[in-house]
């Protein structure tokens, strides 16, 4: 019987047997131990390939002439294994990317790369083996998932206990809130019904604006309320999970995950914040061989380089105190900052002894990469320089070769006990003037390609430099649905919500976003999976890859789709690329596996091992496209450690994805500022799935802008990425109807997050009309009637009654919903006004907008960024608003004090307009006073302001005059009057 762990042969997928003498397994090649059976040897020196197809090594005829023993188990060796450390073959980075676009050694005599050959090769066995008749029964190789279904069913019942499990929102919840719903869109119907067919003839101009902007506030409603119409709660069983996969005594089974980290300016994103990252991620509870972490450095400083150097040294320190205590986070910054009982749960009676110590080592090391920052303040005149004495490569950000360290590793240094430590890879891609580079979506491609080629783990978890693992448990968590094989048959990735340290506890400018990932991320859940985020996401690599899931949902008939009562027939176009991605995903299944080739004829054979094919979609490297078809990940066989960080240099040179897919159907997708939104949408469209994982406690945990000039800033990013998005041919308006894999609620989900940005202009517009109606004496509503006053009643309970509806099932509070509610009206009005404009000037006349990033670093007092005021023209639209309404107010008091009794009680409908605008501008108008004592000069100005302006509308309004004296005032000319 064979056993699974014999070596297979690389040419026909079968098991090899032993040597001559039988003393070991049967070796073709002793230059490189390429593995080919005796069969497939003989064939190949009988068609005149007398050479190794990897080393070129002459082959040893005489092996051919003995007899095949019979086969017996060996174990298999990894490649990963072999990765130098950064002491031997690591690569320094002073290494210029001058790699030919396909490596000598990864090719066969006829130019051919390995992996084509190998493929050809097998054609060719198949059908000699097929004229003989069959002789040699083909071992059938089982798919991974039915694999572990089989292991499942052989071992203890217990083993088939779910990884995972979905906890419905109790009906008593649910059934009120979604009835709700639907009497709230039926009263909004009758609302419409009563404002179009009673217009205000004395003000038909506000009445009118008002209505096109209720009508749009309605739509926006809708898109935003119905994708939560059935959300979920999911809970995890990592306990089951180490039971089914981390069996005593064996190597455990789990997936290998690859982390990436990105960072850009030192400067603004503070090494020591970075370094926490890593080493939280070092730290991981996970198995150390199934763990490497890359470092984006997309601006290729030295600052970045030597402070990894500092923390690759402490983290043979910190990784084992973390994990013989157990301690949480294993951020170092965050876990000795932390204002609990560090001895609750500690029994060990030299935890004490050693916490001080380990703190006090963090304290040395913080001194030495902050000595590391204060240098770089001040670039040398003739740049920076390593410690060799030869010229840092990364002197001009803009013009420097790639760049590749191996710190830790397999081979690398190990900790302080002697252990293993996870593999850390820094990584700064090649950058030359004249290259488009696209930002961090295009780091995030470059570390694609280097880690397929390295390490190649089936799944990627990305993270902003600013965002720590604060619960280290974060991937077994993700596991429990990823390698599931009831749940993970479609799933693209595991989102997990973001959470935020340093936020002030009123979070006055909503920086926590919890309505979003509480609320909006638990219905999506419910639907097709949560939009990526940009952050703390576990990723499956094949999806990244541009593949569809495997089981794909029934395609309709290019009939039923062409024709629709709702609209005209679809472009010819869009038929055409129906077709094409039809056929693409059909051959999906292949792809994953080079042995399902053979129930394809021969032209689908040949388009699906094509190698230009593959290199217009991968580009031109051999060992990255024989990683792309491994489904469960791992380097490949033929694999040649000596060239891996060669080939790792070719694949982020700047040239590289040129004429390819790179960022147009696979990885992070090009096109906007906000690349997490197109690159979720490409993989719901193509019929994947993600789910939403919100651990009890906080998987990630990051840093947010706290005060409001960088608030605003970084709202109006994301608003921009969301109008080129609109303006692309990616808008989900009109992109993906035609493979029908995108569910509708989740389509009305992406369409509310493109043109969120665009209730600005209405919204300026409603917060305008108080003021006009104080000041003018109009109004945008007739006098009510009975039947109106109920309408009206009506809609402001079903309003509240929603709210409070949607707090109950979801579990956030009632302040964090009002927060919510008053920066919708902040961001509304300045950043996302902002963001519109600038978006149609981007797209339309090509005037690009190069956004800041970030600052991360926090003033010395606790939440002082929160009162530091940094004075930008997206501060104007709120400020004014907020003055008219002020003016606008006082003007309506004194009009009614004038007038009498009777103007008081059309006075209260239009002061409680503006009444609502203030309150929802409040925390702005809270921001723009600083702190107590600290009254910003703007806002000076500003008073100065408005008191001119109220100064001549008092003079307009004239309160103490009555109409019955204006013919004295106006015969009262002379000064003896």
């Amino acid at each position: 019987m064979m056993q699974p762990e014999t070596p297979i042969c690389n040419t026909c997928g079968e098991h090899i047997g032993l040597a001559s003498d039988g003393t070991g397994v049967f070796v073709a090649c002793h230059e490189c131990n390429f593995p080919i059976c005796k069969s497939c040897l003989e064939y190949e020196i009988n068609e005149g390939h007398n050479a190794c197809i990897q080393c070129s090594t002459p082959y040893d005829v005489s092996l051919t002439k003995v007899g095949v023993a019979e086969k017996e188990p060996v174990t298999r060796n990894t490649m990963a294994g072999h990765l130098s450390n950064s002491q031997d073959a690591g690569l320094h980075a002073r290494t210029v990317s001058t790699v030919s676009t396909v490596d000598s050694d990864m090719i066969d005599e006829g130019g051919n790369p390995i992996w084509k050959n190998r493929v050809e090769s097998w054609k060719d066995k198949k059908n000699k083996k097929k004229k003989g008749g069959g002789k040699v029964a083909k071992e059938v190789q089982v798919p991974v998932d039915q694999h572990i279904e089989e292991k499942q069913q052989s071992a203890d019942p217990n083993a088939m206990q779910p990884l995972s499990q979905i906890i419905p929102i109790p009906k008593s919840q649910i059934a009120p809130y979604r009835t709700v719903i639907i009497l709230r869109l039926i009263i909004l119907g009758l609302f419409f019904h009563y404002r179009i067919t009673n217009p205000v003839e004395s003000s038909y101009g506000l009445w009118l604006t008002s209505v096109i902007c209720e009508i749009w506030f309605a739509i926006s409603w809708v898109l935003d309320q119905f994708p939560k119409w059935s959300p979920i709660n999911r809970i995890t069983f990592t306990d089951e999970l180490s039971a089914r996969y981390e069996r005593e005594g064996e190597p455990s089974e789990l997936a290998a995950v690859d982390f990436f980290v990105s960072t850009v300016d030192p400067l603004k994103e503070p090494p020591l914040i970075t370094a926490n990252t890593v080493l939280s991620i070092l730290a991981v509870d996970y198995p150390v061989d199934k763990v490497s972490c890359y470092v984006s450095d997309d601006g290729a400083a030295m600052l970045t380089f030597e402070s990894l150097v500092e923390t690759a040294e402490f983290a043979r320190k910190w990784v084992p105190f973390c994990k013989r205590f157990s301690i949480e986070p294993r951020a170092p910054e965050f876990y000795f900052s932390q204002k609990i009982d560090y001895l609750k749960d500690k029994v060990q009676p030299s935890f004490v002894k050693e916490r001080r110590a380990m703190k006090r080592d963090y304290e040395e090391y913080k001194v030495r990469v902050n000595a590391l920052v204060a240098k770089a303040q001040k670039t040398p005149e003739e740049g920076w320089t390593m410690q060799d004495g030869t010229p840092w490569p990364g002197n001009n950000p803009r013009d420097h070769p790639g760049m590749i360290q191996v710190f830790l590793g397999h081979s690398g240094a190990h900790d302080i006990e002697g252990n293993e430590l996870p593999r850390l890879v820094y990584v700064s891609r090649e950058k030359r003037p004249g290259y488009q580079h696209h930002k961090k979506a295009g780091a995030e491609n470059a570390l694609v390609r280097v880690s397929a080629v390295l390490t190649n783990a089936p799944y990627i978890l990305n993270l902003d430099c600013d965002h720590y693992l604060n619960n280290s448990k974060a991937v077994r968590e993700a596991m429990c649905f990823l390698m599931d094989p009831q749940v993970s048959r479609d799933v693209c990735y595991i989102q997990f919500p973001q959470r935020f340290d340093g936020i002030d506890r009123s979070d006055r400018y909503a920086n926590r976003n919890t309505v979003f990932f509480d609320v909006n991320m638990k219905g999506l859940d419910g639907i097709q999976g949560p939009v990526y985020v940009g952050t703390g996401c576990v990723f499956y690599r094949q999806a990244l890859y541009g593949y569809g899931p495997q089981s794909l949902p029934t395609l309709p008939s290019p009939s039923s789709s062409s024709s629709c009562c709702c609209g005209p027939k679809k472009p010819k176009k869009d038929l055409e690329e129906f077709k094409r991605d039809a056929r693409r995903d059909d051959l999906n299944a292949a792809i994953f596996n080079l042995k399902e080739i053979e129930s394809y004829d021969d032209y689908e054979r040949s388009l699906l091992i094509s190698q230009m094919s593959f290199e217009k979609t991968f580009g031109m490297s051999s060992v990255f496209i024989e990683s792309t078809l491994m489904e469960n990940g791992g380097l490949a066989e033929s694999a040649n450690p000596a060239t891996m960080i060669n080939e790792a240099i070719h694949v982020i040179s700047c040239g590289y994805e040129e004429k390819t897919a790179w960022g147009k159907e696979i990885g992070w997708i090009y096109g906007s500022v906000t690349e997490d939104i197109l690159t979720g949408f490409k993989m719901h469209c193509r019929g994947w799935r993600s789910i939403y994982c919100m651990p009890v406690r906080p998987a990630f945990k990051g840093s947010a802008p706290i005060n409001l000039s960088d608030r605003l800033h970084q709202v109006l990013r994301w608003a921009l990425g969301s109008v080129e998005i609109f303006l692309s041919r990616h808008c989900p308006l009109w992109y993906g109807w035609g493979g029908g894999r995108l569910k509708l609620l989740q389509r009305l989900a992406y369409i509310n997050t493109i043109v969120y940005p665009f209730t600005s202009l209405p919204l300026v517009a409603y917060c305008t009309l108080p003021a006009i109606c104080l000041l003018t004496g109009k109004f945008i509503i007739p006098t009510l009637s009975n039947l109106a006053a109920v309408w009206f009643l009506c809609l402001f309970l079903s309003i509240i009654t929603t709210s409070v509806l949607e707090i109950r099932w979801s579990g956030v509070s009632i302040e964090e919903l009002w927060r919510n509610e008053q920066f919708w009206v902040i961001g509304g009005v300045s950043a996302h006004l902002f963001a519109v404009f600038q978006g149609f000037l981007k797209m339309l006349a090509g005037v690009d907008t190069n956004f800041t990033v970030t600052a991360k670093a926090a003033d010395d007092q606790e939440f002082g960024e929160l009162y530091m005021i940094k004075w930008t023209t997206v501060l104007i639209p709120p400020t004014t608003l907020l003055v008219l309404n002020l003016v606008g107010v006082v003007a309506g008091f004194s009009d009614a004090l004038n007038k009498g009794y009777e103007a008081w009680g059309p006075l209260f409908g239009k002061v409680f307009f503006a009444f609502w605008v203030i309150l929802h501008l409040y925390p702005f108008l809270k921001g723009l006073m600083g702190r107590q004592n600290r009254t910003p000069t703007i806002v000076i100005l500003w008073s100065v302001l408005l008191a001119s302006v109220f100064s001549l509308v008092w003079v307009k309004i004239d309160p103490f005059v009555s109409k019955g004296d204006s013919s004295l005032t106006q015969g009262c000319i002379a000064i003896d009057c």
